[in-house]
């Protein structure tokens, strides 16, 4: 008895089904052409209640001036834990614990104009509030 291989022909693609295929999702470079640029502001502080402050103060300058807003978005708070022995020679086995808090929040500003980029750059925050601009 002979076997006979089958022999399957895969069926060719038209050229309008491979140029579908070949289009993707627009990539970060190609959001950048349409003309959004987002301004990422991340304010930190040790005292959640200056950090706020400084962020109405940072959102009310963005809103004199038209700007589109999104946030402020609370991040998760870093805590940084020390451990220190109480004495150094006798009592060892005691000891303290200390930790620092670190509050966060994220600011975008979306299409920002040179008068508001200018105006947050002039903007006098309390000392203790450490604040990273980027460019998206």
């Amino acid at each position: 008895m002979a076997t006979k291989e089958l022999k399957t022909k895969k069926p060719k693609i038209s050229t309008v089904e491979t140029e579908v295929k070949k289009k993707k999702s627009p990539s970060k470079k190609e959001k950048k052409e349409d003309g959004k640029v987002i301004l990422r502001i991340r304010v930190r502080a040790y005292e959640s209640k200056i950090l706020d402050s400084s962020v109405k103060q940072i959102i009310d300058t963005a809103m004199r001036y038209d700007a589109e807003i999104i946030g402020p978005v609370p991040l998760p708070t870093e805590i940084k834990k020390y451990t220190v022995n109480r004495a150094s020679f006798i009592y060892k086995n005691t000891r303290e614990q200390f930790e620092i808090r670190v509050h966060k929040r994220l600011i975008d500003i979306i299409n920002p104009n040179a008068k508001t980029v200018e105006a947050l750059t002039n903007l006098s925050l309390p000392s203790g509030v450490d604040i990273d601009v980027k460019m998206l």
